[in-house]
């Protein structure tokens, strides 16, 4: 084989790679969508910076991608999170004030199991990519 050959045989397979794992990415996608709405996560959240709630307003929870964006690098981010999403926020200490009108995050743990809650964060924390 020649090295012309060669180069395009790198680039198909590159090309071919980078389709699979942008397909294994949708049907990811798509499965956590599935499981945020079946747990309820879309009550209170929207994953899109600009996203509206009701009548305009902005959503009870902050974005998914504004949560991505601010734990971008931490590296405990997953733990707190999952937390969070498990046990709920507390009313007296909301640091999402200005990017949502809820005043806390009720528990979840009713709604969804600790390892979804992960995959999940998992996910969320993926957005700021």
């Amino acid at each position: 084989m020649n090295s012309k050959n060669a180069i395009r045989l790198s680039l198909l397979v590159a090309t071919m790679a980078a389709n699979s794992f942008a397909f294994a990415d949708a049907k990811q996608d798509d499965a956590l969508r599935q499981l945020a709405n079946k747990s309820g996560c879309f009550i209170c959240h929207a994953i899109e910076l600009d996203a509206k709630g009701p009548e305009g307003l902005k959503p009870v929870g902050p974005p998914w991608k504004a949560i991505a964006a601010r734990y971008k690098g931490d590296k405990n981010a997953r733990k707190n999170l999952t937390t969070a999403v498990m046990g709920g926020t507390s009313i007296y200490n909301r640091h999402w004030k200005e990017e949502s009108s809820g005043v806390a995050m009720p528990p979840n743990g009713v709604a969804i199991s600790e390892a979804d809650a992960k995959k999940l964060v998992d996910w969320i924390l993926s957005l700021s990519k």
